[in-house]
Order: C-alpha cells, then sequence, then structure tokens
C-alpha cells in the first residue's frame, strides 16, 4: 500500500485530541475516583444524551464498522442479520433492564454478577455469571484491534513486525492510561467524538458513492443476483431462513447480558434515562442499515480490482472492502476522518469492556472469594490494575493468536454469554428458579453449545434434523433453550425440597 502521509497527519491529529479528552475526562462531573461506582459506572450520573453516546459507543465498534460491510460484500445478503437483531434488541432493553438499573441503585450493585449474588444467594452461580462474562468480553476486546490494524495498513504502514505492532501498542498504552485515570467518563466522553465521526463518514459515504456512481440503482444492480437475497431453502430444510432469523432473535438477547452492556446502562442517573435510551438507541440501527450498504458500494466501485489496493485484500481479506471504497473515491484528508472514526470506534468499547470485565473480576472474584474486608479504596485500586491487564491480554490474543481463533472465540462468546440469560434476564421478573439449578443449566448450556461450535467446526449455524425437516439454527439459541428446560425442571425438584428463596435480599419494590 502506498504511504498517504496527509491521511496520517489528519489521522494522529484526531486521535492526539481524543487522547487529552480521555485524561481531561477525570475533571468532568468531578467524584471519588476510588470508589468503584464512581471509577466504574461514573458514579451513575450519566444523563439521557451521554447515556445514548456512551451505550450506542460500547455497542457499535470498530469491529461493527468493519464486519458487517466486509460481510455484505463478501457474503451478501445474510450480514444484514446485523440491523433486524439491533431492531428487536431495543424492546427487550425497554422492558427488561430499567428493573436491573433499579435493583442496583437500591442495592449498590455494580455488575450483573452482583445481582445475581443478591437475587439467589449462590455465590458459586454468581462466580459462573461473572466468569462467563469476562470469558466472553476478552477476544471482543481483542478484536477491536482489527479495526485498527485494518486501517494503519490502509494508511500505508507496515502492520507486520515488532515495528508494525508499535502503532496498536502505543494506542493501547493511551488507552490504558486514561482509562487507568480516568474510569467511565473518559470512553463516555470520547465516545460522542466517536459517534458524530461515524455519523458524519456514513451521511458522506450514502450521499458521495451513489452520487458517484449513479444511483443506487447501479449499486444494486451491480450485485450479484446470488448476494442481493437468502438462498432459497432446498425441500424439506428451512435453510437460510432459519439460519437468519435465529441469528438475530438469539444476538438480540445476548447483547445486553455482556459486562460492557450493562456497565452503559448502570452509569445511566435513573431507569428513566434507559428507557428513553431504549426508544432512542433505534436512531444507531439506521445508520448500521446504511454502513451495511458500504459493503455492496465497494462491489459496484469494484474495489477489490483495483492494483492499487490488491495487497490490502491479501492482508485483511474482506475487511478492507471499507478503507478500500474510502481510499479509491475520496480525499486524503477526508481517509484520514473516516480512518480516525474507526480507529475510535474501538478505543471507546474496548475501554468499556476493560473496565466491565475489572469491575466483574474485581466485585465478584477478588471480593468474594479473595479479600473480602477489602476497602472501597483497596477495590477500586484493584479495578484499575485489572483493567491494565486485561488491556495486556487482548494485545497477546492479537499478537500470539492466529486471528482465525480469535474469531473463534468470539464467537463462541456469544452462545457463553447467553447462558447467564435465565439468572440474569429471568431473575428479574421471578424467584421461582433455585439457584443450584440455574448453575446446573449453565453448566448444560454452555457444555453443550461448546461442543457444538467445536463438533461443527466453529460454524455459529448447526443444522438440527427434526422429524421431516432441517432446521438450521444459532447455537446459541439451541444451548440457552436447553439450559432454560434444566433449569425448570431442576428447579421444580429442588424448590420442593430445599428451597433457596429465604437467601433473595431483594424485595419486590426493589424492581420498581
Amino acid at each position: 500500500m502506498a504511504f498517504n502521509l496527509t491521511a496520517l497527519v489528519v489521522f494522529v491529529l484526531i486521535f492526539a485530541f481524543v487522547t487529552w479528552l480521555g485524561f481531561y475526562a477525570a475533571r468532568w462531573r468531578k467524584g471519588d475516583l476510588d470508589q468503584l461506582h464512581e471509577w466504574g459506572l461514573g458514579g451513575r450520573r450519566f444523563g439521557t444524551a451521554v447515556t445514548w453516546f456512551l451505550i450506542g459507543g460500547d455497542l457499535y465498534t470498530a469491529y461493527t464498522f468493519v464486519a458487517v460491510p466486509a460481510l455484505m460484500f463478501g457474503a451478501g445478503a445474510i450480514g444484514f442479520f446485523a440491523v433486524p437483531y439491533t431492531i428487536m434488541v431495543y424492546p427487550i432493553l425497554y422492558m427488561v433492564f430499567p428493573r436491573l438499573w433499579s435493583v442496583a441503585h437500591k442495592h449498590g450493585y455494580v455488575t450483573s454478577a452482583d445481582f445475581v449474588r443478591g437475587r439467589f444467594g449462590n455465590r458459586w452461580l454468581a462466580l459462573a455469571v461473572a466468569f462467563t462474562g469476562i470469558l466472553a468480553t476478552m477476544p471482543y476486546i481483542a478484536l477491536q484491534l482489527l479495526g485498527i490494524q485494518v486501517v494503519i495498513g490502509a494508511m500505508g504502514i507496515e502492520t507486520s513486525g515488532l515495528a508494525g505492532d508499535l502503532p496498536l501498542i502505543i494506542a493501547f498504552v493511551i488507552l490504558a492510561a486514561f482509562t487507568y485515570t480516568s474510569g467511565l467518563r473518559a470512553p463516555a466522553m470520547i465516545a460522542v467524538v466517536k459517534d458524530l465521526l461515524i455519523y458524519l463518514t456514513v451521511i458522506v459515504a450514502i450521499i458521495a458513492v451513489p452520487s458517484y456512481l449513479g444511483g443506487y440503482d447501479k449499486i444494486f444492480s451491480a450485485i450479484p443476483a446470488p448476494k442481493l437475497l437468502l438462498a432459497t431453502p432446498p425441500a424439506g430444510s428451512y435453510g437460510s431462513f432459519s439460519a437468519y432469523a435465529t441469528l438475530a432473535l438469539g444476538s438480540a438477547f445476548a447483547l445486553f447480558l455482556y459486562p460492557h452492556s450493562i456497565t452503559g446502562i448502570l452509569g445511566a442517573s435513573s431507569s428513566r434515562v434507559v428507557r428513553r435510551n431504549a426508544a432512542m438507541l433505534p436512531a444507531y440501527s439506521l445508520m448500521l442499515g446504511l454502513l451495511s450498504l458500504v459493503g455492496f458500494m465497494a462491489i459496484a466501485v469494484g474495489v477489490q480490482s483495483m492494483p492499487n489496493l490488491a495487497d490490502g485484500f491479501r492482508h485483511y481479506s474482506n475487511n478492507f472492502a471499507v478503507p478500500a471504497l474510502f481510499l479509491a473515491l475520496f480525499p486524503s484528508w477526508f481517509v484520514g476522518i473516516a480512518f480516525a472514526a474507526i480507529a475510535i470506534g474501538a478505543l471507546v468499547p474496548a475501554a468499556i469492556m476493560s473496565i466491565a470485565t475489572a469491575n466483574t473480576f474485581t466485585r465478584n472474584i477478588y471480593r468474594e472469594f479473595f479479600s473480602p474486608q477489602c476497602t472501597d479504596a483497596q477495590e477500586s485500586q484493584m479495578a484499575k490494575i485489572v483493567s491494565l491487564v486485561i488491556k495486556a491480554g487482548a494485545l497477546a490474543f492479537i499478537f500470539f493468536l492466529p486471528l482465525k481463533y480469535a474469531l473463534w472465540l468470539q464467537l463462541l462468546g456469544g452462545i457463553w454469554i447467553i447462558q447467564t440469560l435465565p439468572s440474569v434476564m429471568l431473575g428479574l421478573y421471578t424467584r421461582f428458579l433455585n439457584g443450584w439449578a440455574l448453575l446446573i443449566g449453565w453448566i448444560t448450556g454452555f457444555g453443550v453449545g461448546t461442543w457444538m461450535v467445536i463438533a461443527n467446526n466453529f460454524s455459529p449455524i448447526y443444522p438440527l434434523h427434526l422429524p421431516g425437516v432441517t432446521f438450521p439454527c444459532y447455537i446459541a439459541v439451541i444451548a440457552v433453550v436447553l439450559n432454560i428446560v434444566v433449569t425448570v425442571v431442576l428447579s421444580l425438584i429442588l424448590n420442593a425440597v430445599a428451597s433457596d428463596k429465604a437467601s433473595d435480599v431483594t424485595t419486590a419494590a426493589d424492581y420498581i
């Protein structure tokens, strides 16, 4: 790739501004950062607008902005499943998570595992929820680096060897420094810049590219027919139809179970703020739908056949589609803005993810099992240190683990995290479920889901052979249904023998 000095200068200037903003955030809505809820939740003081940017910046990551158009570019219509699932998720957010905010606010809970511990009085179930959250998030943090790697390479900077790793190391040292100093306030403030840049980039793309090509009809006419629609299922099978539907459904139920998603929710100032955001956040789904079309635009422009972009596709495959489109059609200064948007789109969620997993480890493992008598200041300090370790672990993922393994682990992350649904989401509505039954259900769903992915050669879609029909289904859905069935059956038995309802420290009024 040819070295692009102008794009690099614009990129560095924006990155420098964001770095300053991250350190300045420690003085924004200043609080005692020796308290975990101040460092890790921003003091629970974020209003509607800041929460909108924070949750949006948390969920719509650099990996999303690279991978969704790349999937449309390479696989076609199946990649559009990301749009309906982000539409389905907001009714779930509106109905379920204001209850979690309310009970967490009244009891000082910082994580979903805190809630599970209080609701069911079972430290081992809470440990399972905490472990799942950390395990599912680690490769997710690592994959944010992919977006930074792609744009750094696209500007003509070598990304292999020690010298090639240096820009990533610098980026994550900066990330580590301002999250350690400012906590959740840093990504909350930076998310505003990130989202404005992303919206600017997408709006310019959806206007300029069709104008260049002669309209959207020219774009769609250039797409191969098999990529425009889901493949028609063969006789006796639901084929890509059920795969598409269950991918969207399973992803929607899993999304807000991740620790970083819950951190964004618990940082809000009230349950009403959570509800308002459930109504407002679909604006991101509109933006994601437009962004996904960028993959089709790259096909229509023919970026893959351009000689000056061939190296990018050799190094990054379809993930290079978005940078290639901007390099092909836009001036270098705007390329720098677009690439900065992608890179900052990696830093914001990576910061929130590292804070959320640090909160989880510190509160639900360190304090629960190793140092129950630690002070609030010691707890907060431990969380800050753990956040540094997690970032170092994310770098190790990228440097020492082949990318395909990181992708496999991220795929497993969705299947793993949805196994906490019975404990967290159902637990917000009923105390019928027994804590030990939930733990056994979790073990069942976690184990069967992992086995199915490995046995299926790490494909997320498993062909269920039902009487007279084949039903390709997202493995996460199969595993969590099995989890719930086991939990309900065992709860009926265990509640009759030795009910644990008396261990619930919450009351009905806590959820209002």
